[in-house]
C-alpha cells in the first residue's frame, strides 16, 4: 500500500514538473522573442536616420516591460497567496499569449504613425505584468510539490525551459532570416514568432488547467490560514528576505537577459557578425546553459544553495569581462567559449534563485514576498540591462566594455549574498515552518 502511494506521489510530481516546464516554456518564448527582433522592430516602429538610436529605442521598449513586472508581481503574487498558485499561473500564461499575439498583428509606424509604437509599448507593458507573476509563481508551484532533497534538480526545470524557449525563438529567427528575403522579412516574416503565441498560449493554458493545486496551499486553505492582505503582511514580516531577494534576483535577471537577449545584439552590432551566424552561436551557447542547469541544481542539492549562489555570483563578477573579450574576437570557437563561461556561472545563480524564492519565504505570503523582491530586482537592474549595455557599446571604442554593467551588479550581489544569505537547503515549506534567519545559516 505504501509502495503504491509512493509511486502515485512520484507520478504526480513528474506530471507537475512537465506541466510547469511546458507552461514556463510557452510564457518565456513569448516574452523573449522580442529581443531577437529588436533591430527590425527598431526600424519599423522607431524609425530614425541613426540606426543606433532606432535600436536603443527598441531596447527601451523591451526594458519598459520590466517596470511593469513589480506591478504584476504585486497583483499576481497576492492572487497566488489568496486564491492558489494554479489560478495565478493560469492567468499569466493566458495574458502573455494574448498580448504577444497582438504584437504580431500591430501596424507599423509607416502604416499607422505614432499610434504604432504606443501600442507596441502598451503590449510590452502587459507582457511585463504577466511575467511579473510567472517566474516566482512557477517556482513556488513546482518546489512545493518536490521532496527536500531534489528541489534544486526539479527547480532547474524553470531555468532550463526559459533557456529552451529562448533557443526556440532564436532558431525561428535564424530560419526566417535564412529563408526569407530582407523585404519579405521586414514586411511579414518578423510577425511569425509573435503569432505563434496564439496556439502556444492555448496549449499552456490547457496544461495548467489540468494540474492540481499544491499540497502546501491546500493545507493553508484547509486550516483557514489564507492571509487577507498578503502583500502588506509579507512586506512587513519578510522585509529582510525581500531585500536579499532583490540583490540575488538582480544578478540572476541581468545575467539571463545579457545571455539570452543582449549577446545577439552585441555580436551583430558591435562585433559585426552576420545575424544568422550570431543567432546560431547564441542558440548553441543557450543549449549548453540549459544542460548546465540540472547539473547546478543537483550540486546545490548536495552542497547547499548558499555556496553555489555565492560561487556563481563571484564567477560572473570575475569572468564576464574575459568572456566578452573572447566574444569580441568574432572567432566562432572563442565566441562559443565566451558564452559557455558566462553560462556556467549563470546556471549556478539562476537555479539557486529559483529554489530560494520558495525556501526563503513563509507559505502564506510566499507568492507576494518573493514576487516583490524578484521583480523589483529585474525592473530596476535586470530589465534595463540590454539597453544599458547597448548604450555603453555605442559610447565606447572598447568592444568588451558592455560587460562592465554585468560585472558591477554581480560584484554587488556577491558581497550581499556572501554576508547575509542563509542556507535554506532542506527547509520545511509548510505553513507552520520557521522562516530562515537572514544573516546566519539555517541548519538543514
Amino acid at each position: 500500500m505504501a509502495n503504491a502511494a509512493t509511486a502515485e506521489l512520484t507520478r504526480v510530481r513528474r506530471r507537475t514538473a512537465v506541466a510547469v516546464g511546458i507552461g514556463n516554456f510557452m510564457e518565456w518564448f513569448d516574452f523573449a522573442v522580442y529581443g531577437f527582433f529588436a533591430t527590425t522592430l527598431g526600424a519599423l516602429y522607431f524609425p530614425n536616420d541613426n540606426a543606433a538610436i532606432s535600436l536603443l529605442s527598441s531596447l527601451a521598449a523591451f526594458g519598459v516591460a520590466f517596470f511593469m513586472r513589480p506591478v504584476g508581481g504585486f497583483v499576481l503574487g497576492s492572487i497566488g497567496d489568496r486564491f492558489g498558485r494554479r489560478f495565478a499561473l493560469t492567468l499569466t500564461v493566458g495574458m502573455m499569449g494574448v498580448t504577444t499575439t497582438i504584437v504580431g498583428l500591430l501596424p507599423t509606424y509607416e502604416q499607422a504613425g505614432i499610434i504604432a509604437p504606443i501600442l507596441l509599448v502598451l503590449m510590452r507593458c502587459l507582457q511585463g505584468f504577466s511575467a511579473g507573476g510567472e517566474w516566482t509563481g512557477s517556482s513556488a508551484f513546482l518546489i512545493e510539490y518536490v521532496d527536500a532533497g531534489r528541489r534544486g534538480l526539479f527547480g532547474s526545470i524553470i531555468s532550463a525551459t526559459a533557456a529552451l524557449a529562448t533557443i526556440a525563438g532564436s532558431l525561428i529567427a535564424l530560419g526566417l532570416n535564412s529563408w526569407l528575403t530582407e523585404a519579405a522579412f521586414d514586411s511579414w516574416g518578423w510577425r511569425v514568432p509573435f503569432l505563434l503565441a496564439a496556439p502556444l498560449g492555448l496549449i499552456g493554458l490547457y496544461i495548467r488547467l489540468k494540474i492540481d493545486e499544491t499540497p502546501v496551499f491546500q493545507e493553508i486553505k484547509e486550516q483557514k490560514a489564507v492571509v487577507a492582505n498578503p502583500l502588506l503582511t509579507g512586506s512587513r514580516d519578510n522585509f529582510r528576505a525581500i531585500v536579499l531577494t532583490f540583490f540575488f534576483a538582480s544578478v540572476q535577471g541581468l545575467g539571463f537577459y545579457y545571455l539570452a537577449t543582449y549577446v545577439v545584439t552585441y555580436l551583430t552590432t558591435t562585433v559585426a557578425l552576420q545575424r544568422t551566424h550570431a543567432l546560431a552561436l547564441v542558440a548553441a551557447g543557450l543549449s549548453f546553459y540549459a544542460l548546465m542547469c540540472p547539473v547546478a541544481g543537483a550540486v546545490s542539492d548536495r552542497f547547499g544553495r548558499r555556496p553555489i549562489n555565492v560561487l556563481g555570483s563571484l564567477g560572473l563578477a570575475v569572468l564576464v569581462f574575459p568572456a566578452f573579450l573572447l566574444m569580441s574576437t568574432g572567432n566562432s570557437a572563442l565566441v562559443f567559449l565566451g558564452i559557455a563561461v558566462f553560462a556556467i556561472c549563470q546556471s549556478m545563480v539562476s537555479v539557486t534563485t529559483v529554489v530560494m524564492l520558495t525556501e526563503l519565504f513563509p507559505a502564506q505570503t510566499r507568492g507576494s514576498g518573493s514576487a516583490l523582491g524578484f521583480n523589483l530586482g529585474l525592473a530596476l537592474i535586470g530589465g534595463p540591462g540590454p539597453f544599458v549595455a547597448a548604450a555603453i557599446a555605442t559610447a565606447s571604442d572598447v568592444r568588451a566594455m558592455p560587460a562592465i554593467y554585468m560585472v558591477a551588479v554581480a560584484l554587488a550581489g556577491f558581497l550581499v549574498v556572501l554576508r547575509w544569505l542563509p542556507e535554506t537547503r532542506g527547509r520545511d515549506l509548510g505553513m507552520d515552518a520557521e522562516a530562515p534567519r537572514i544573516g546566519g545559516r539555517l541548519r538543514a
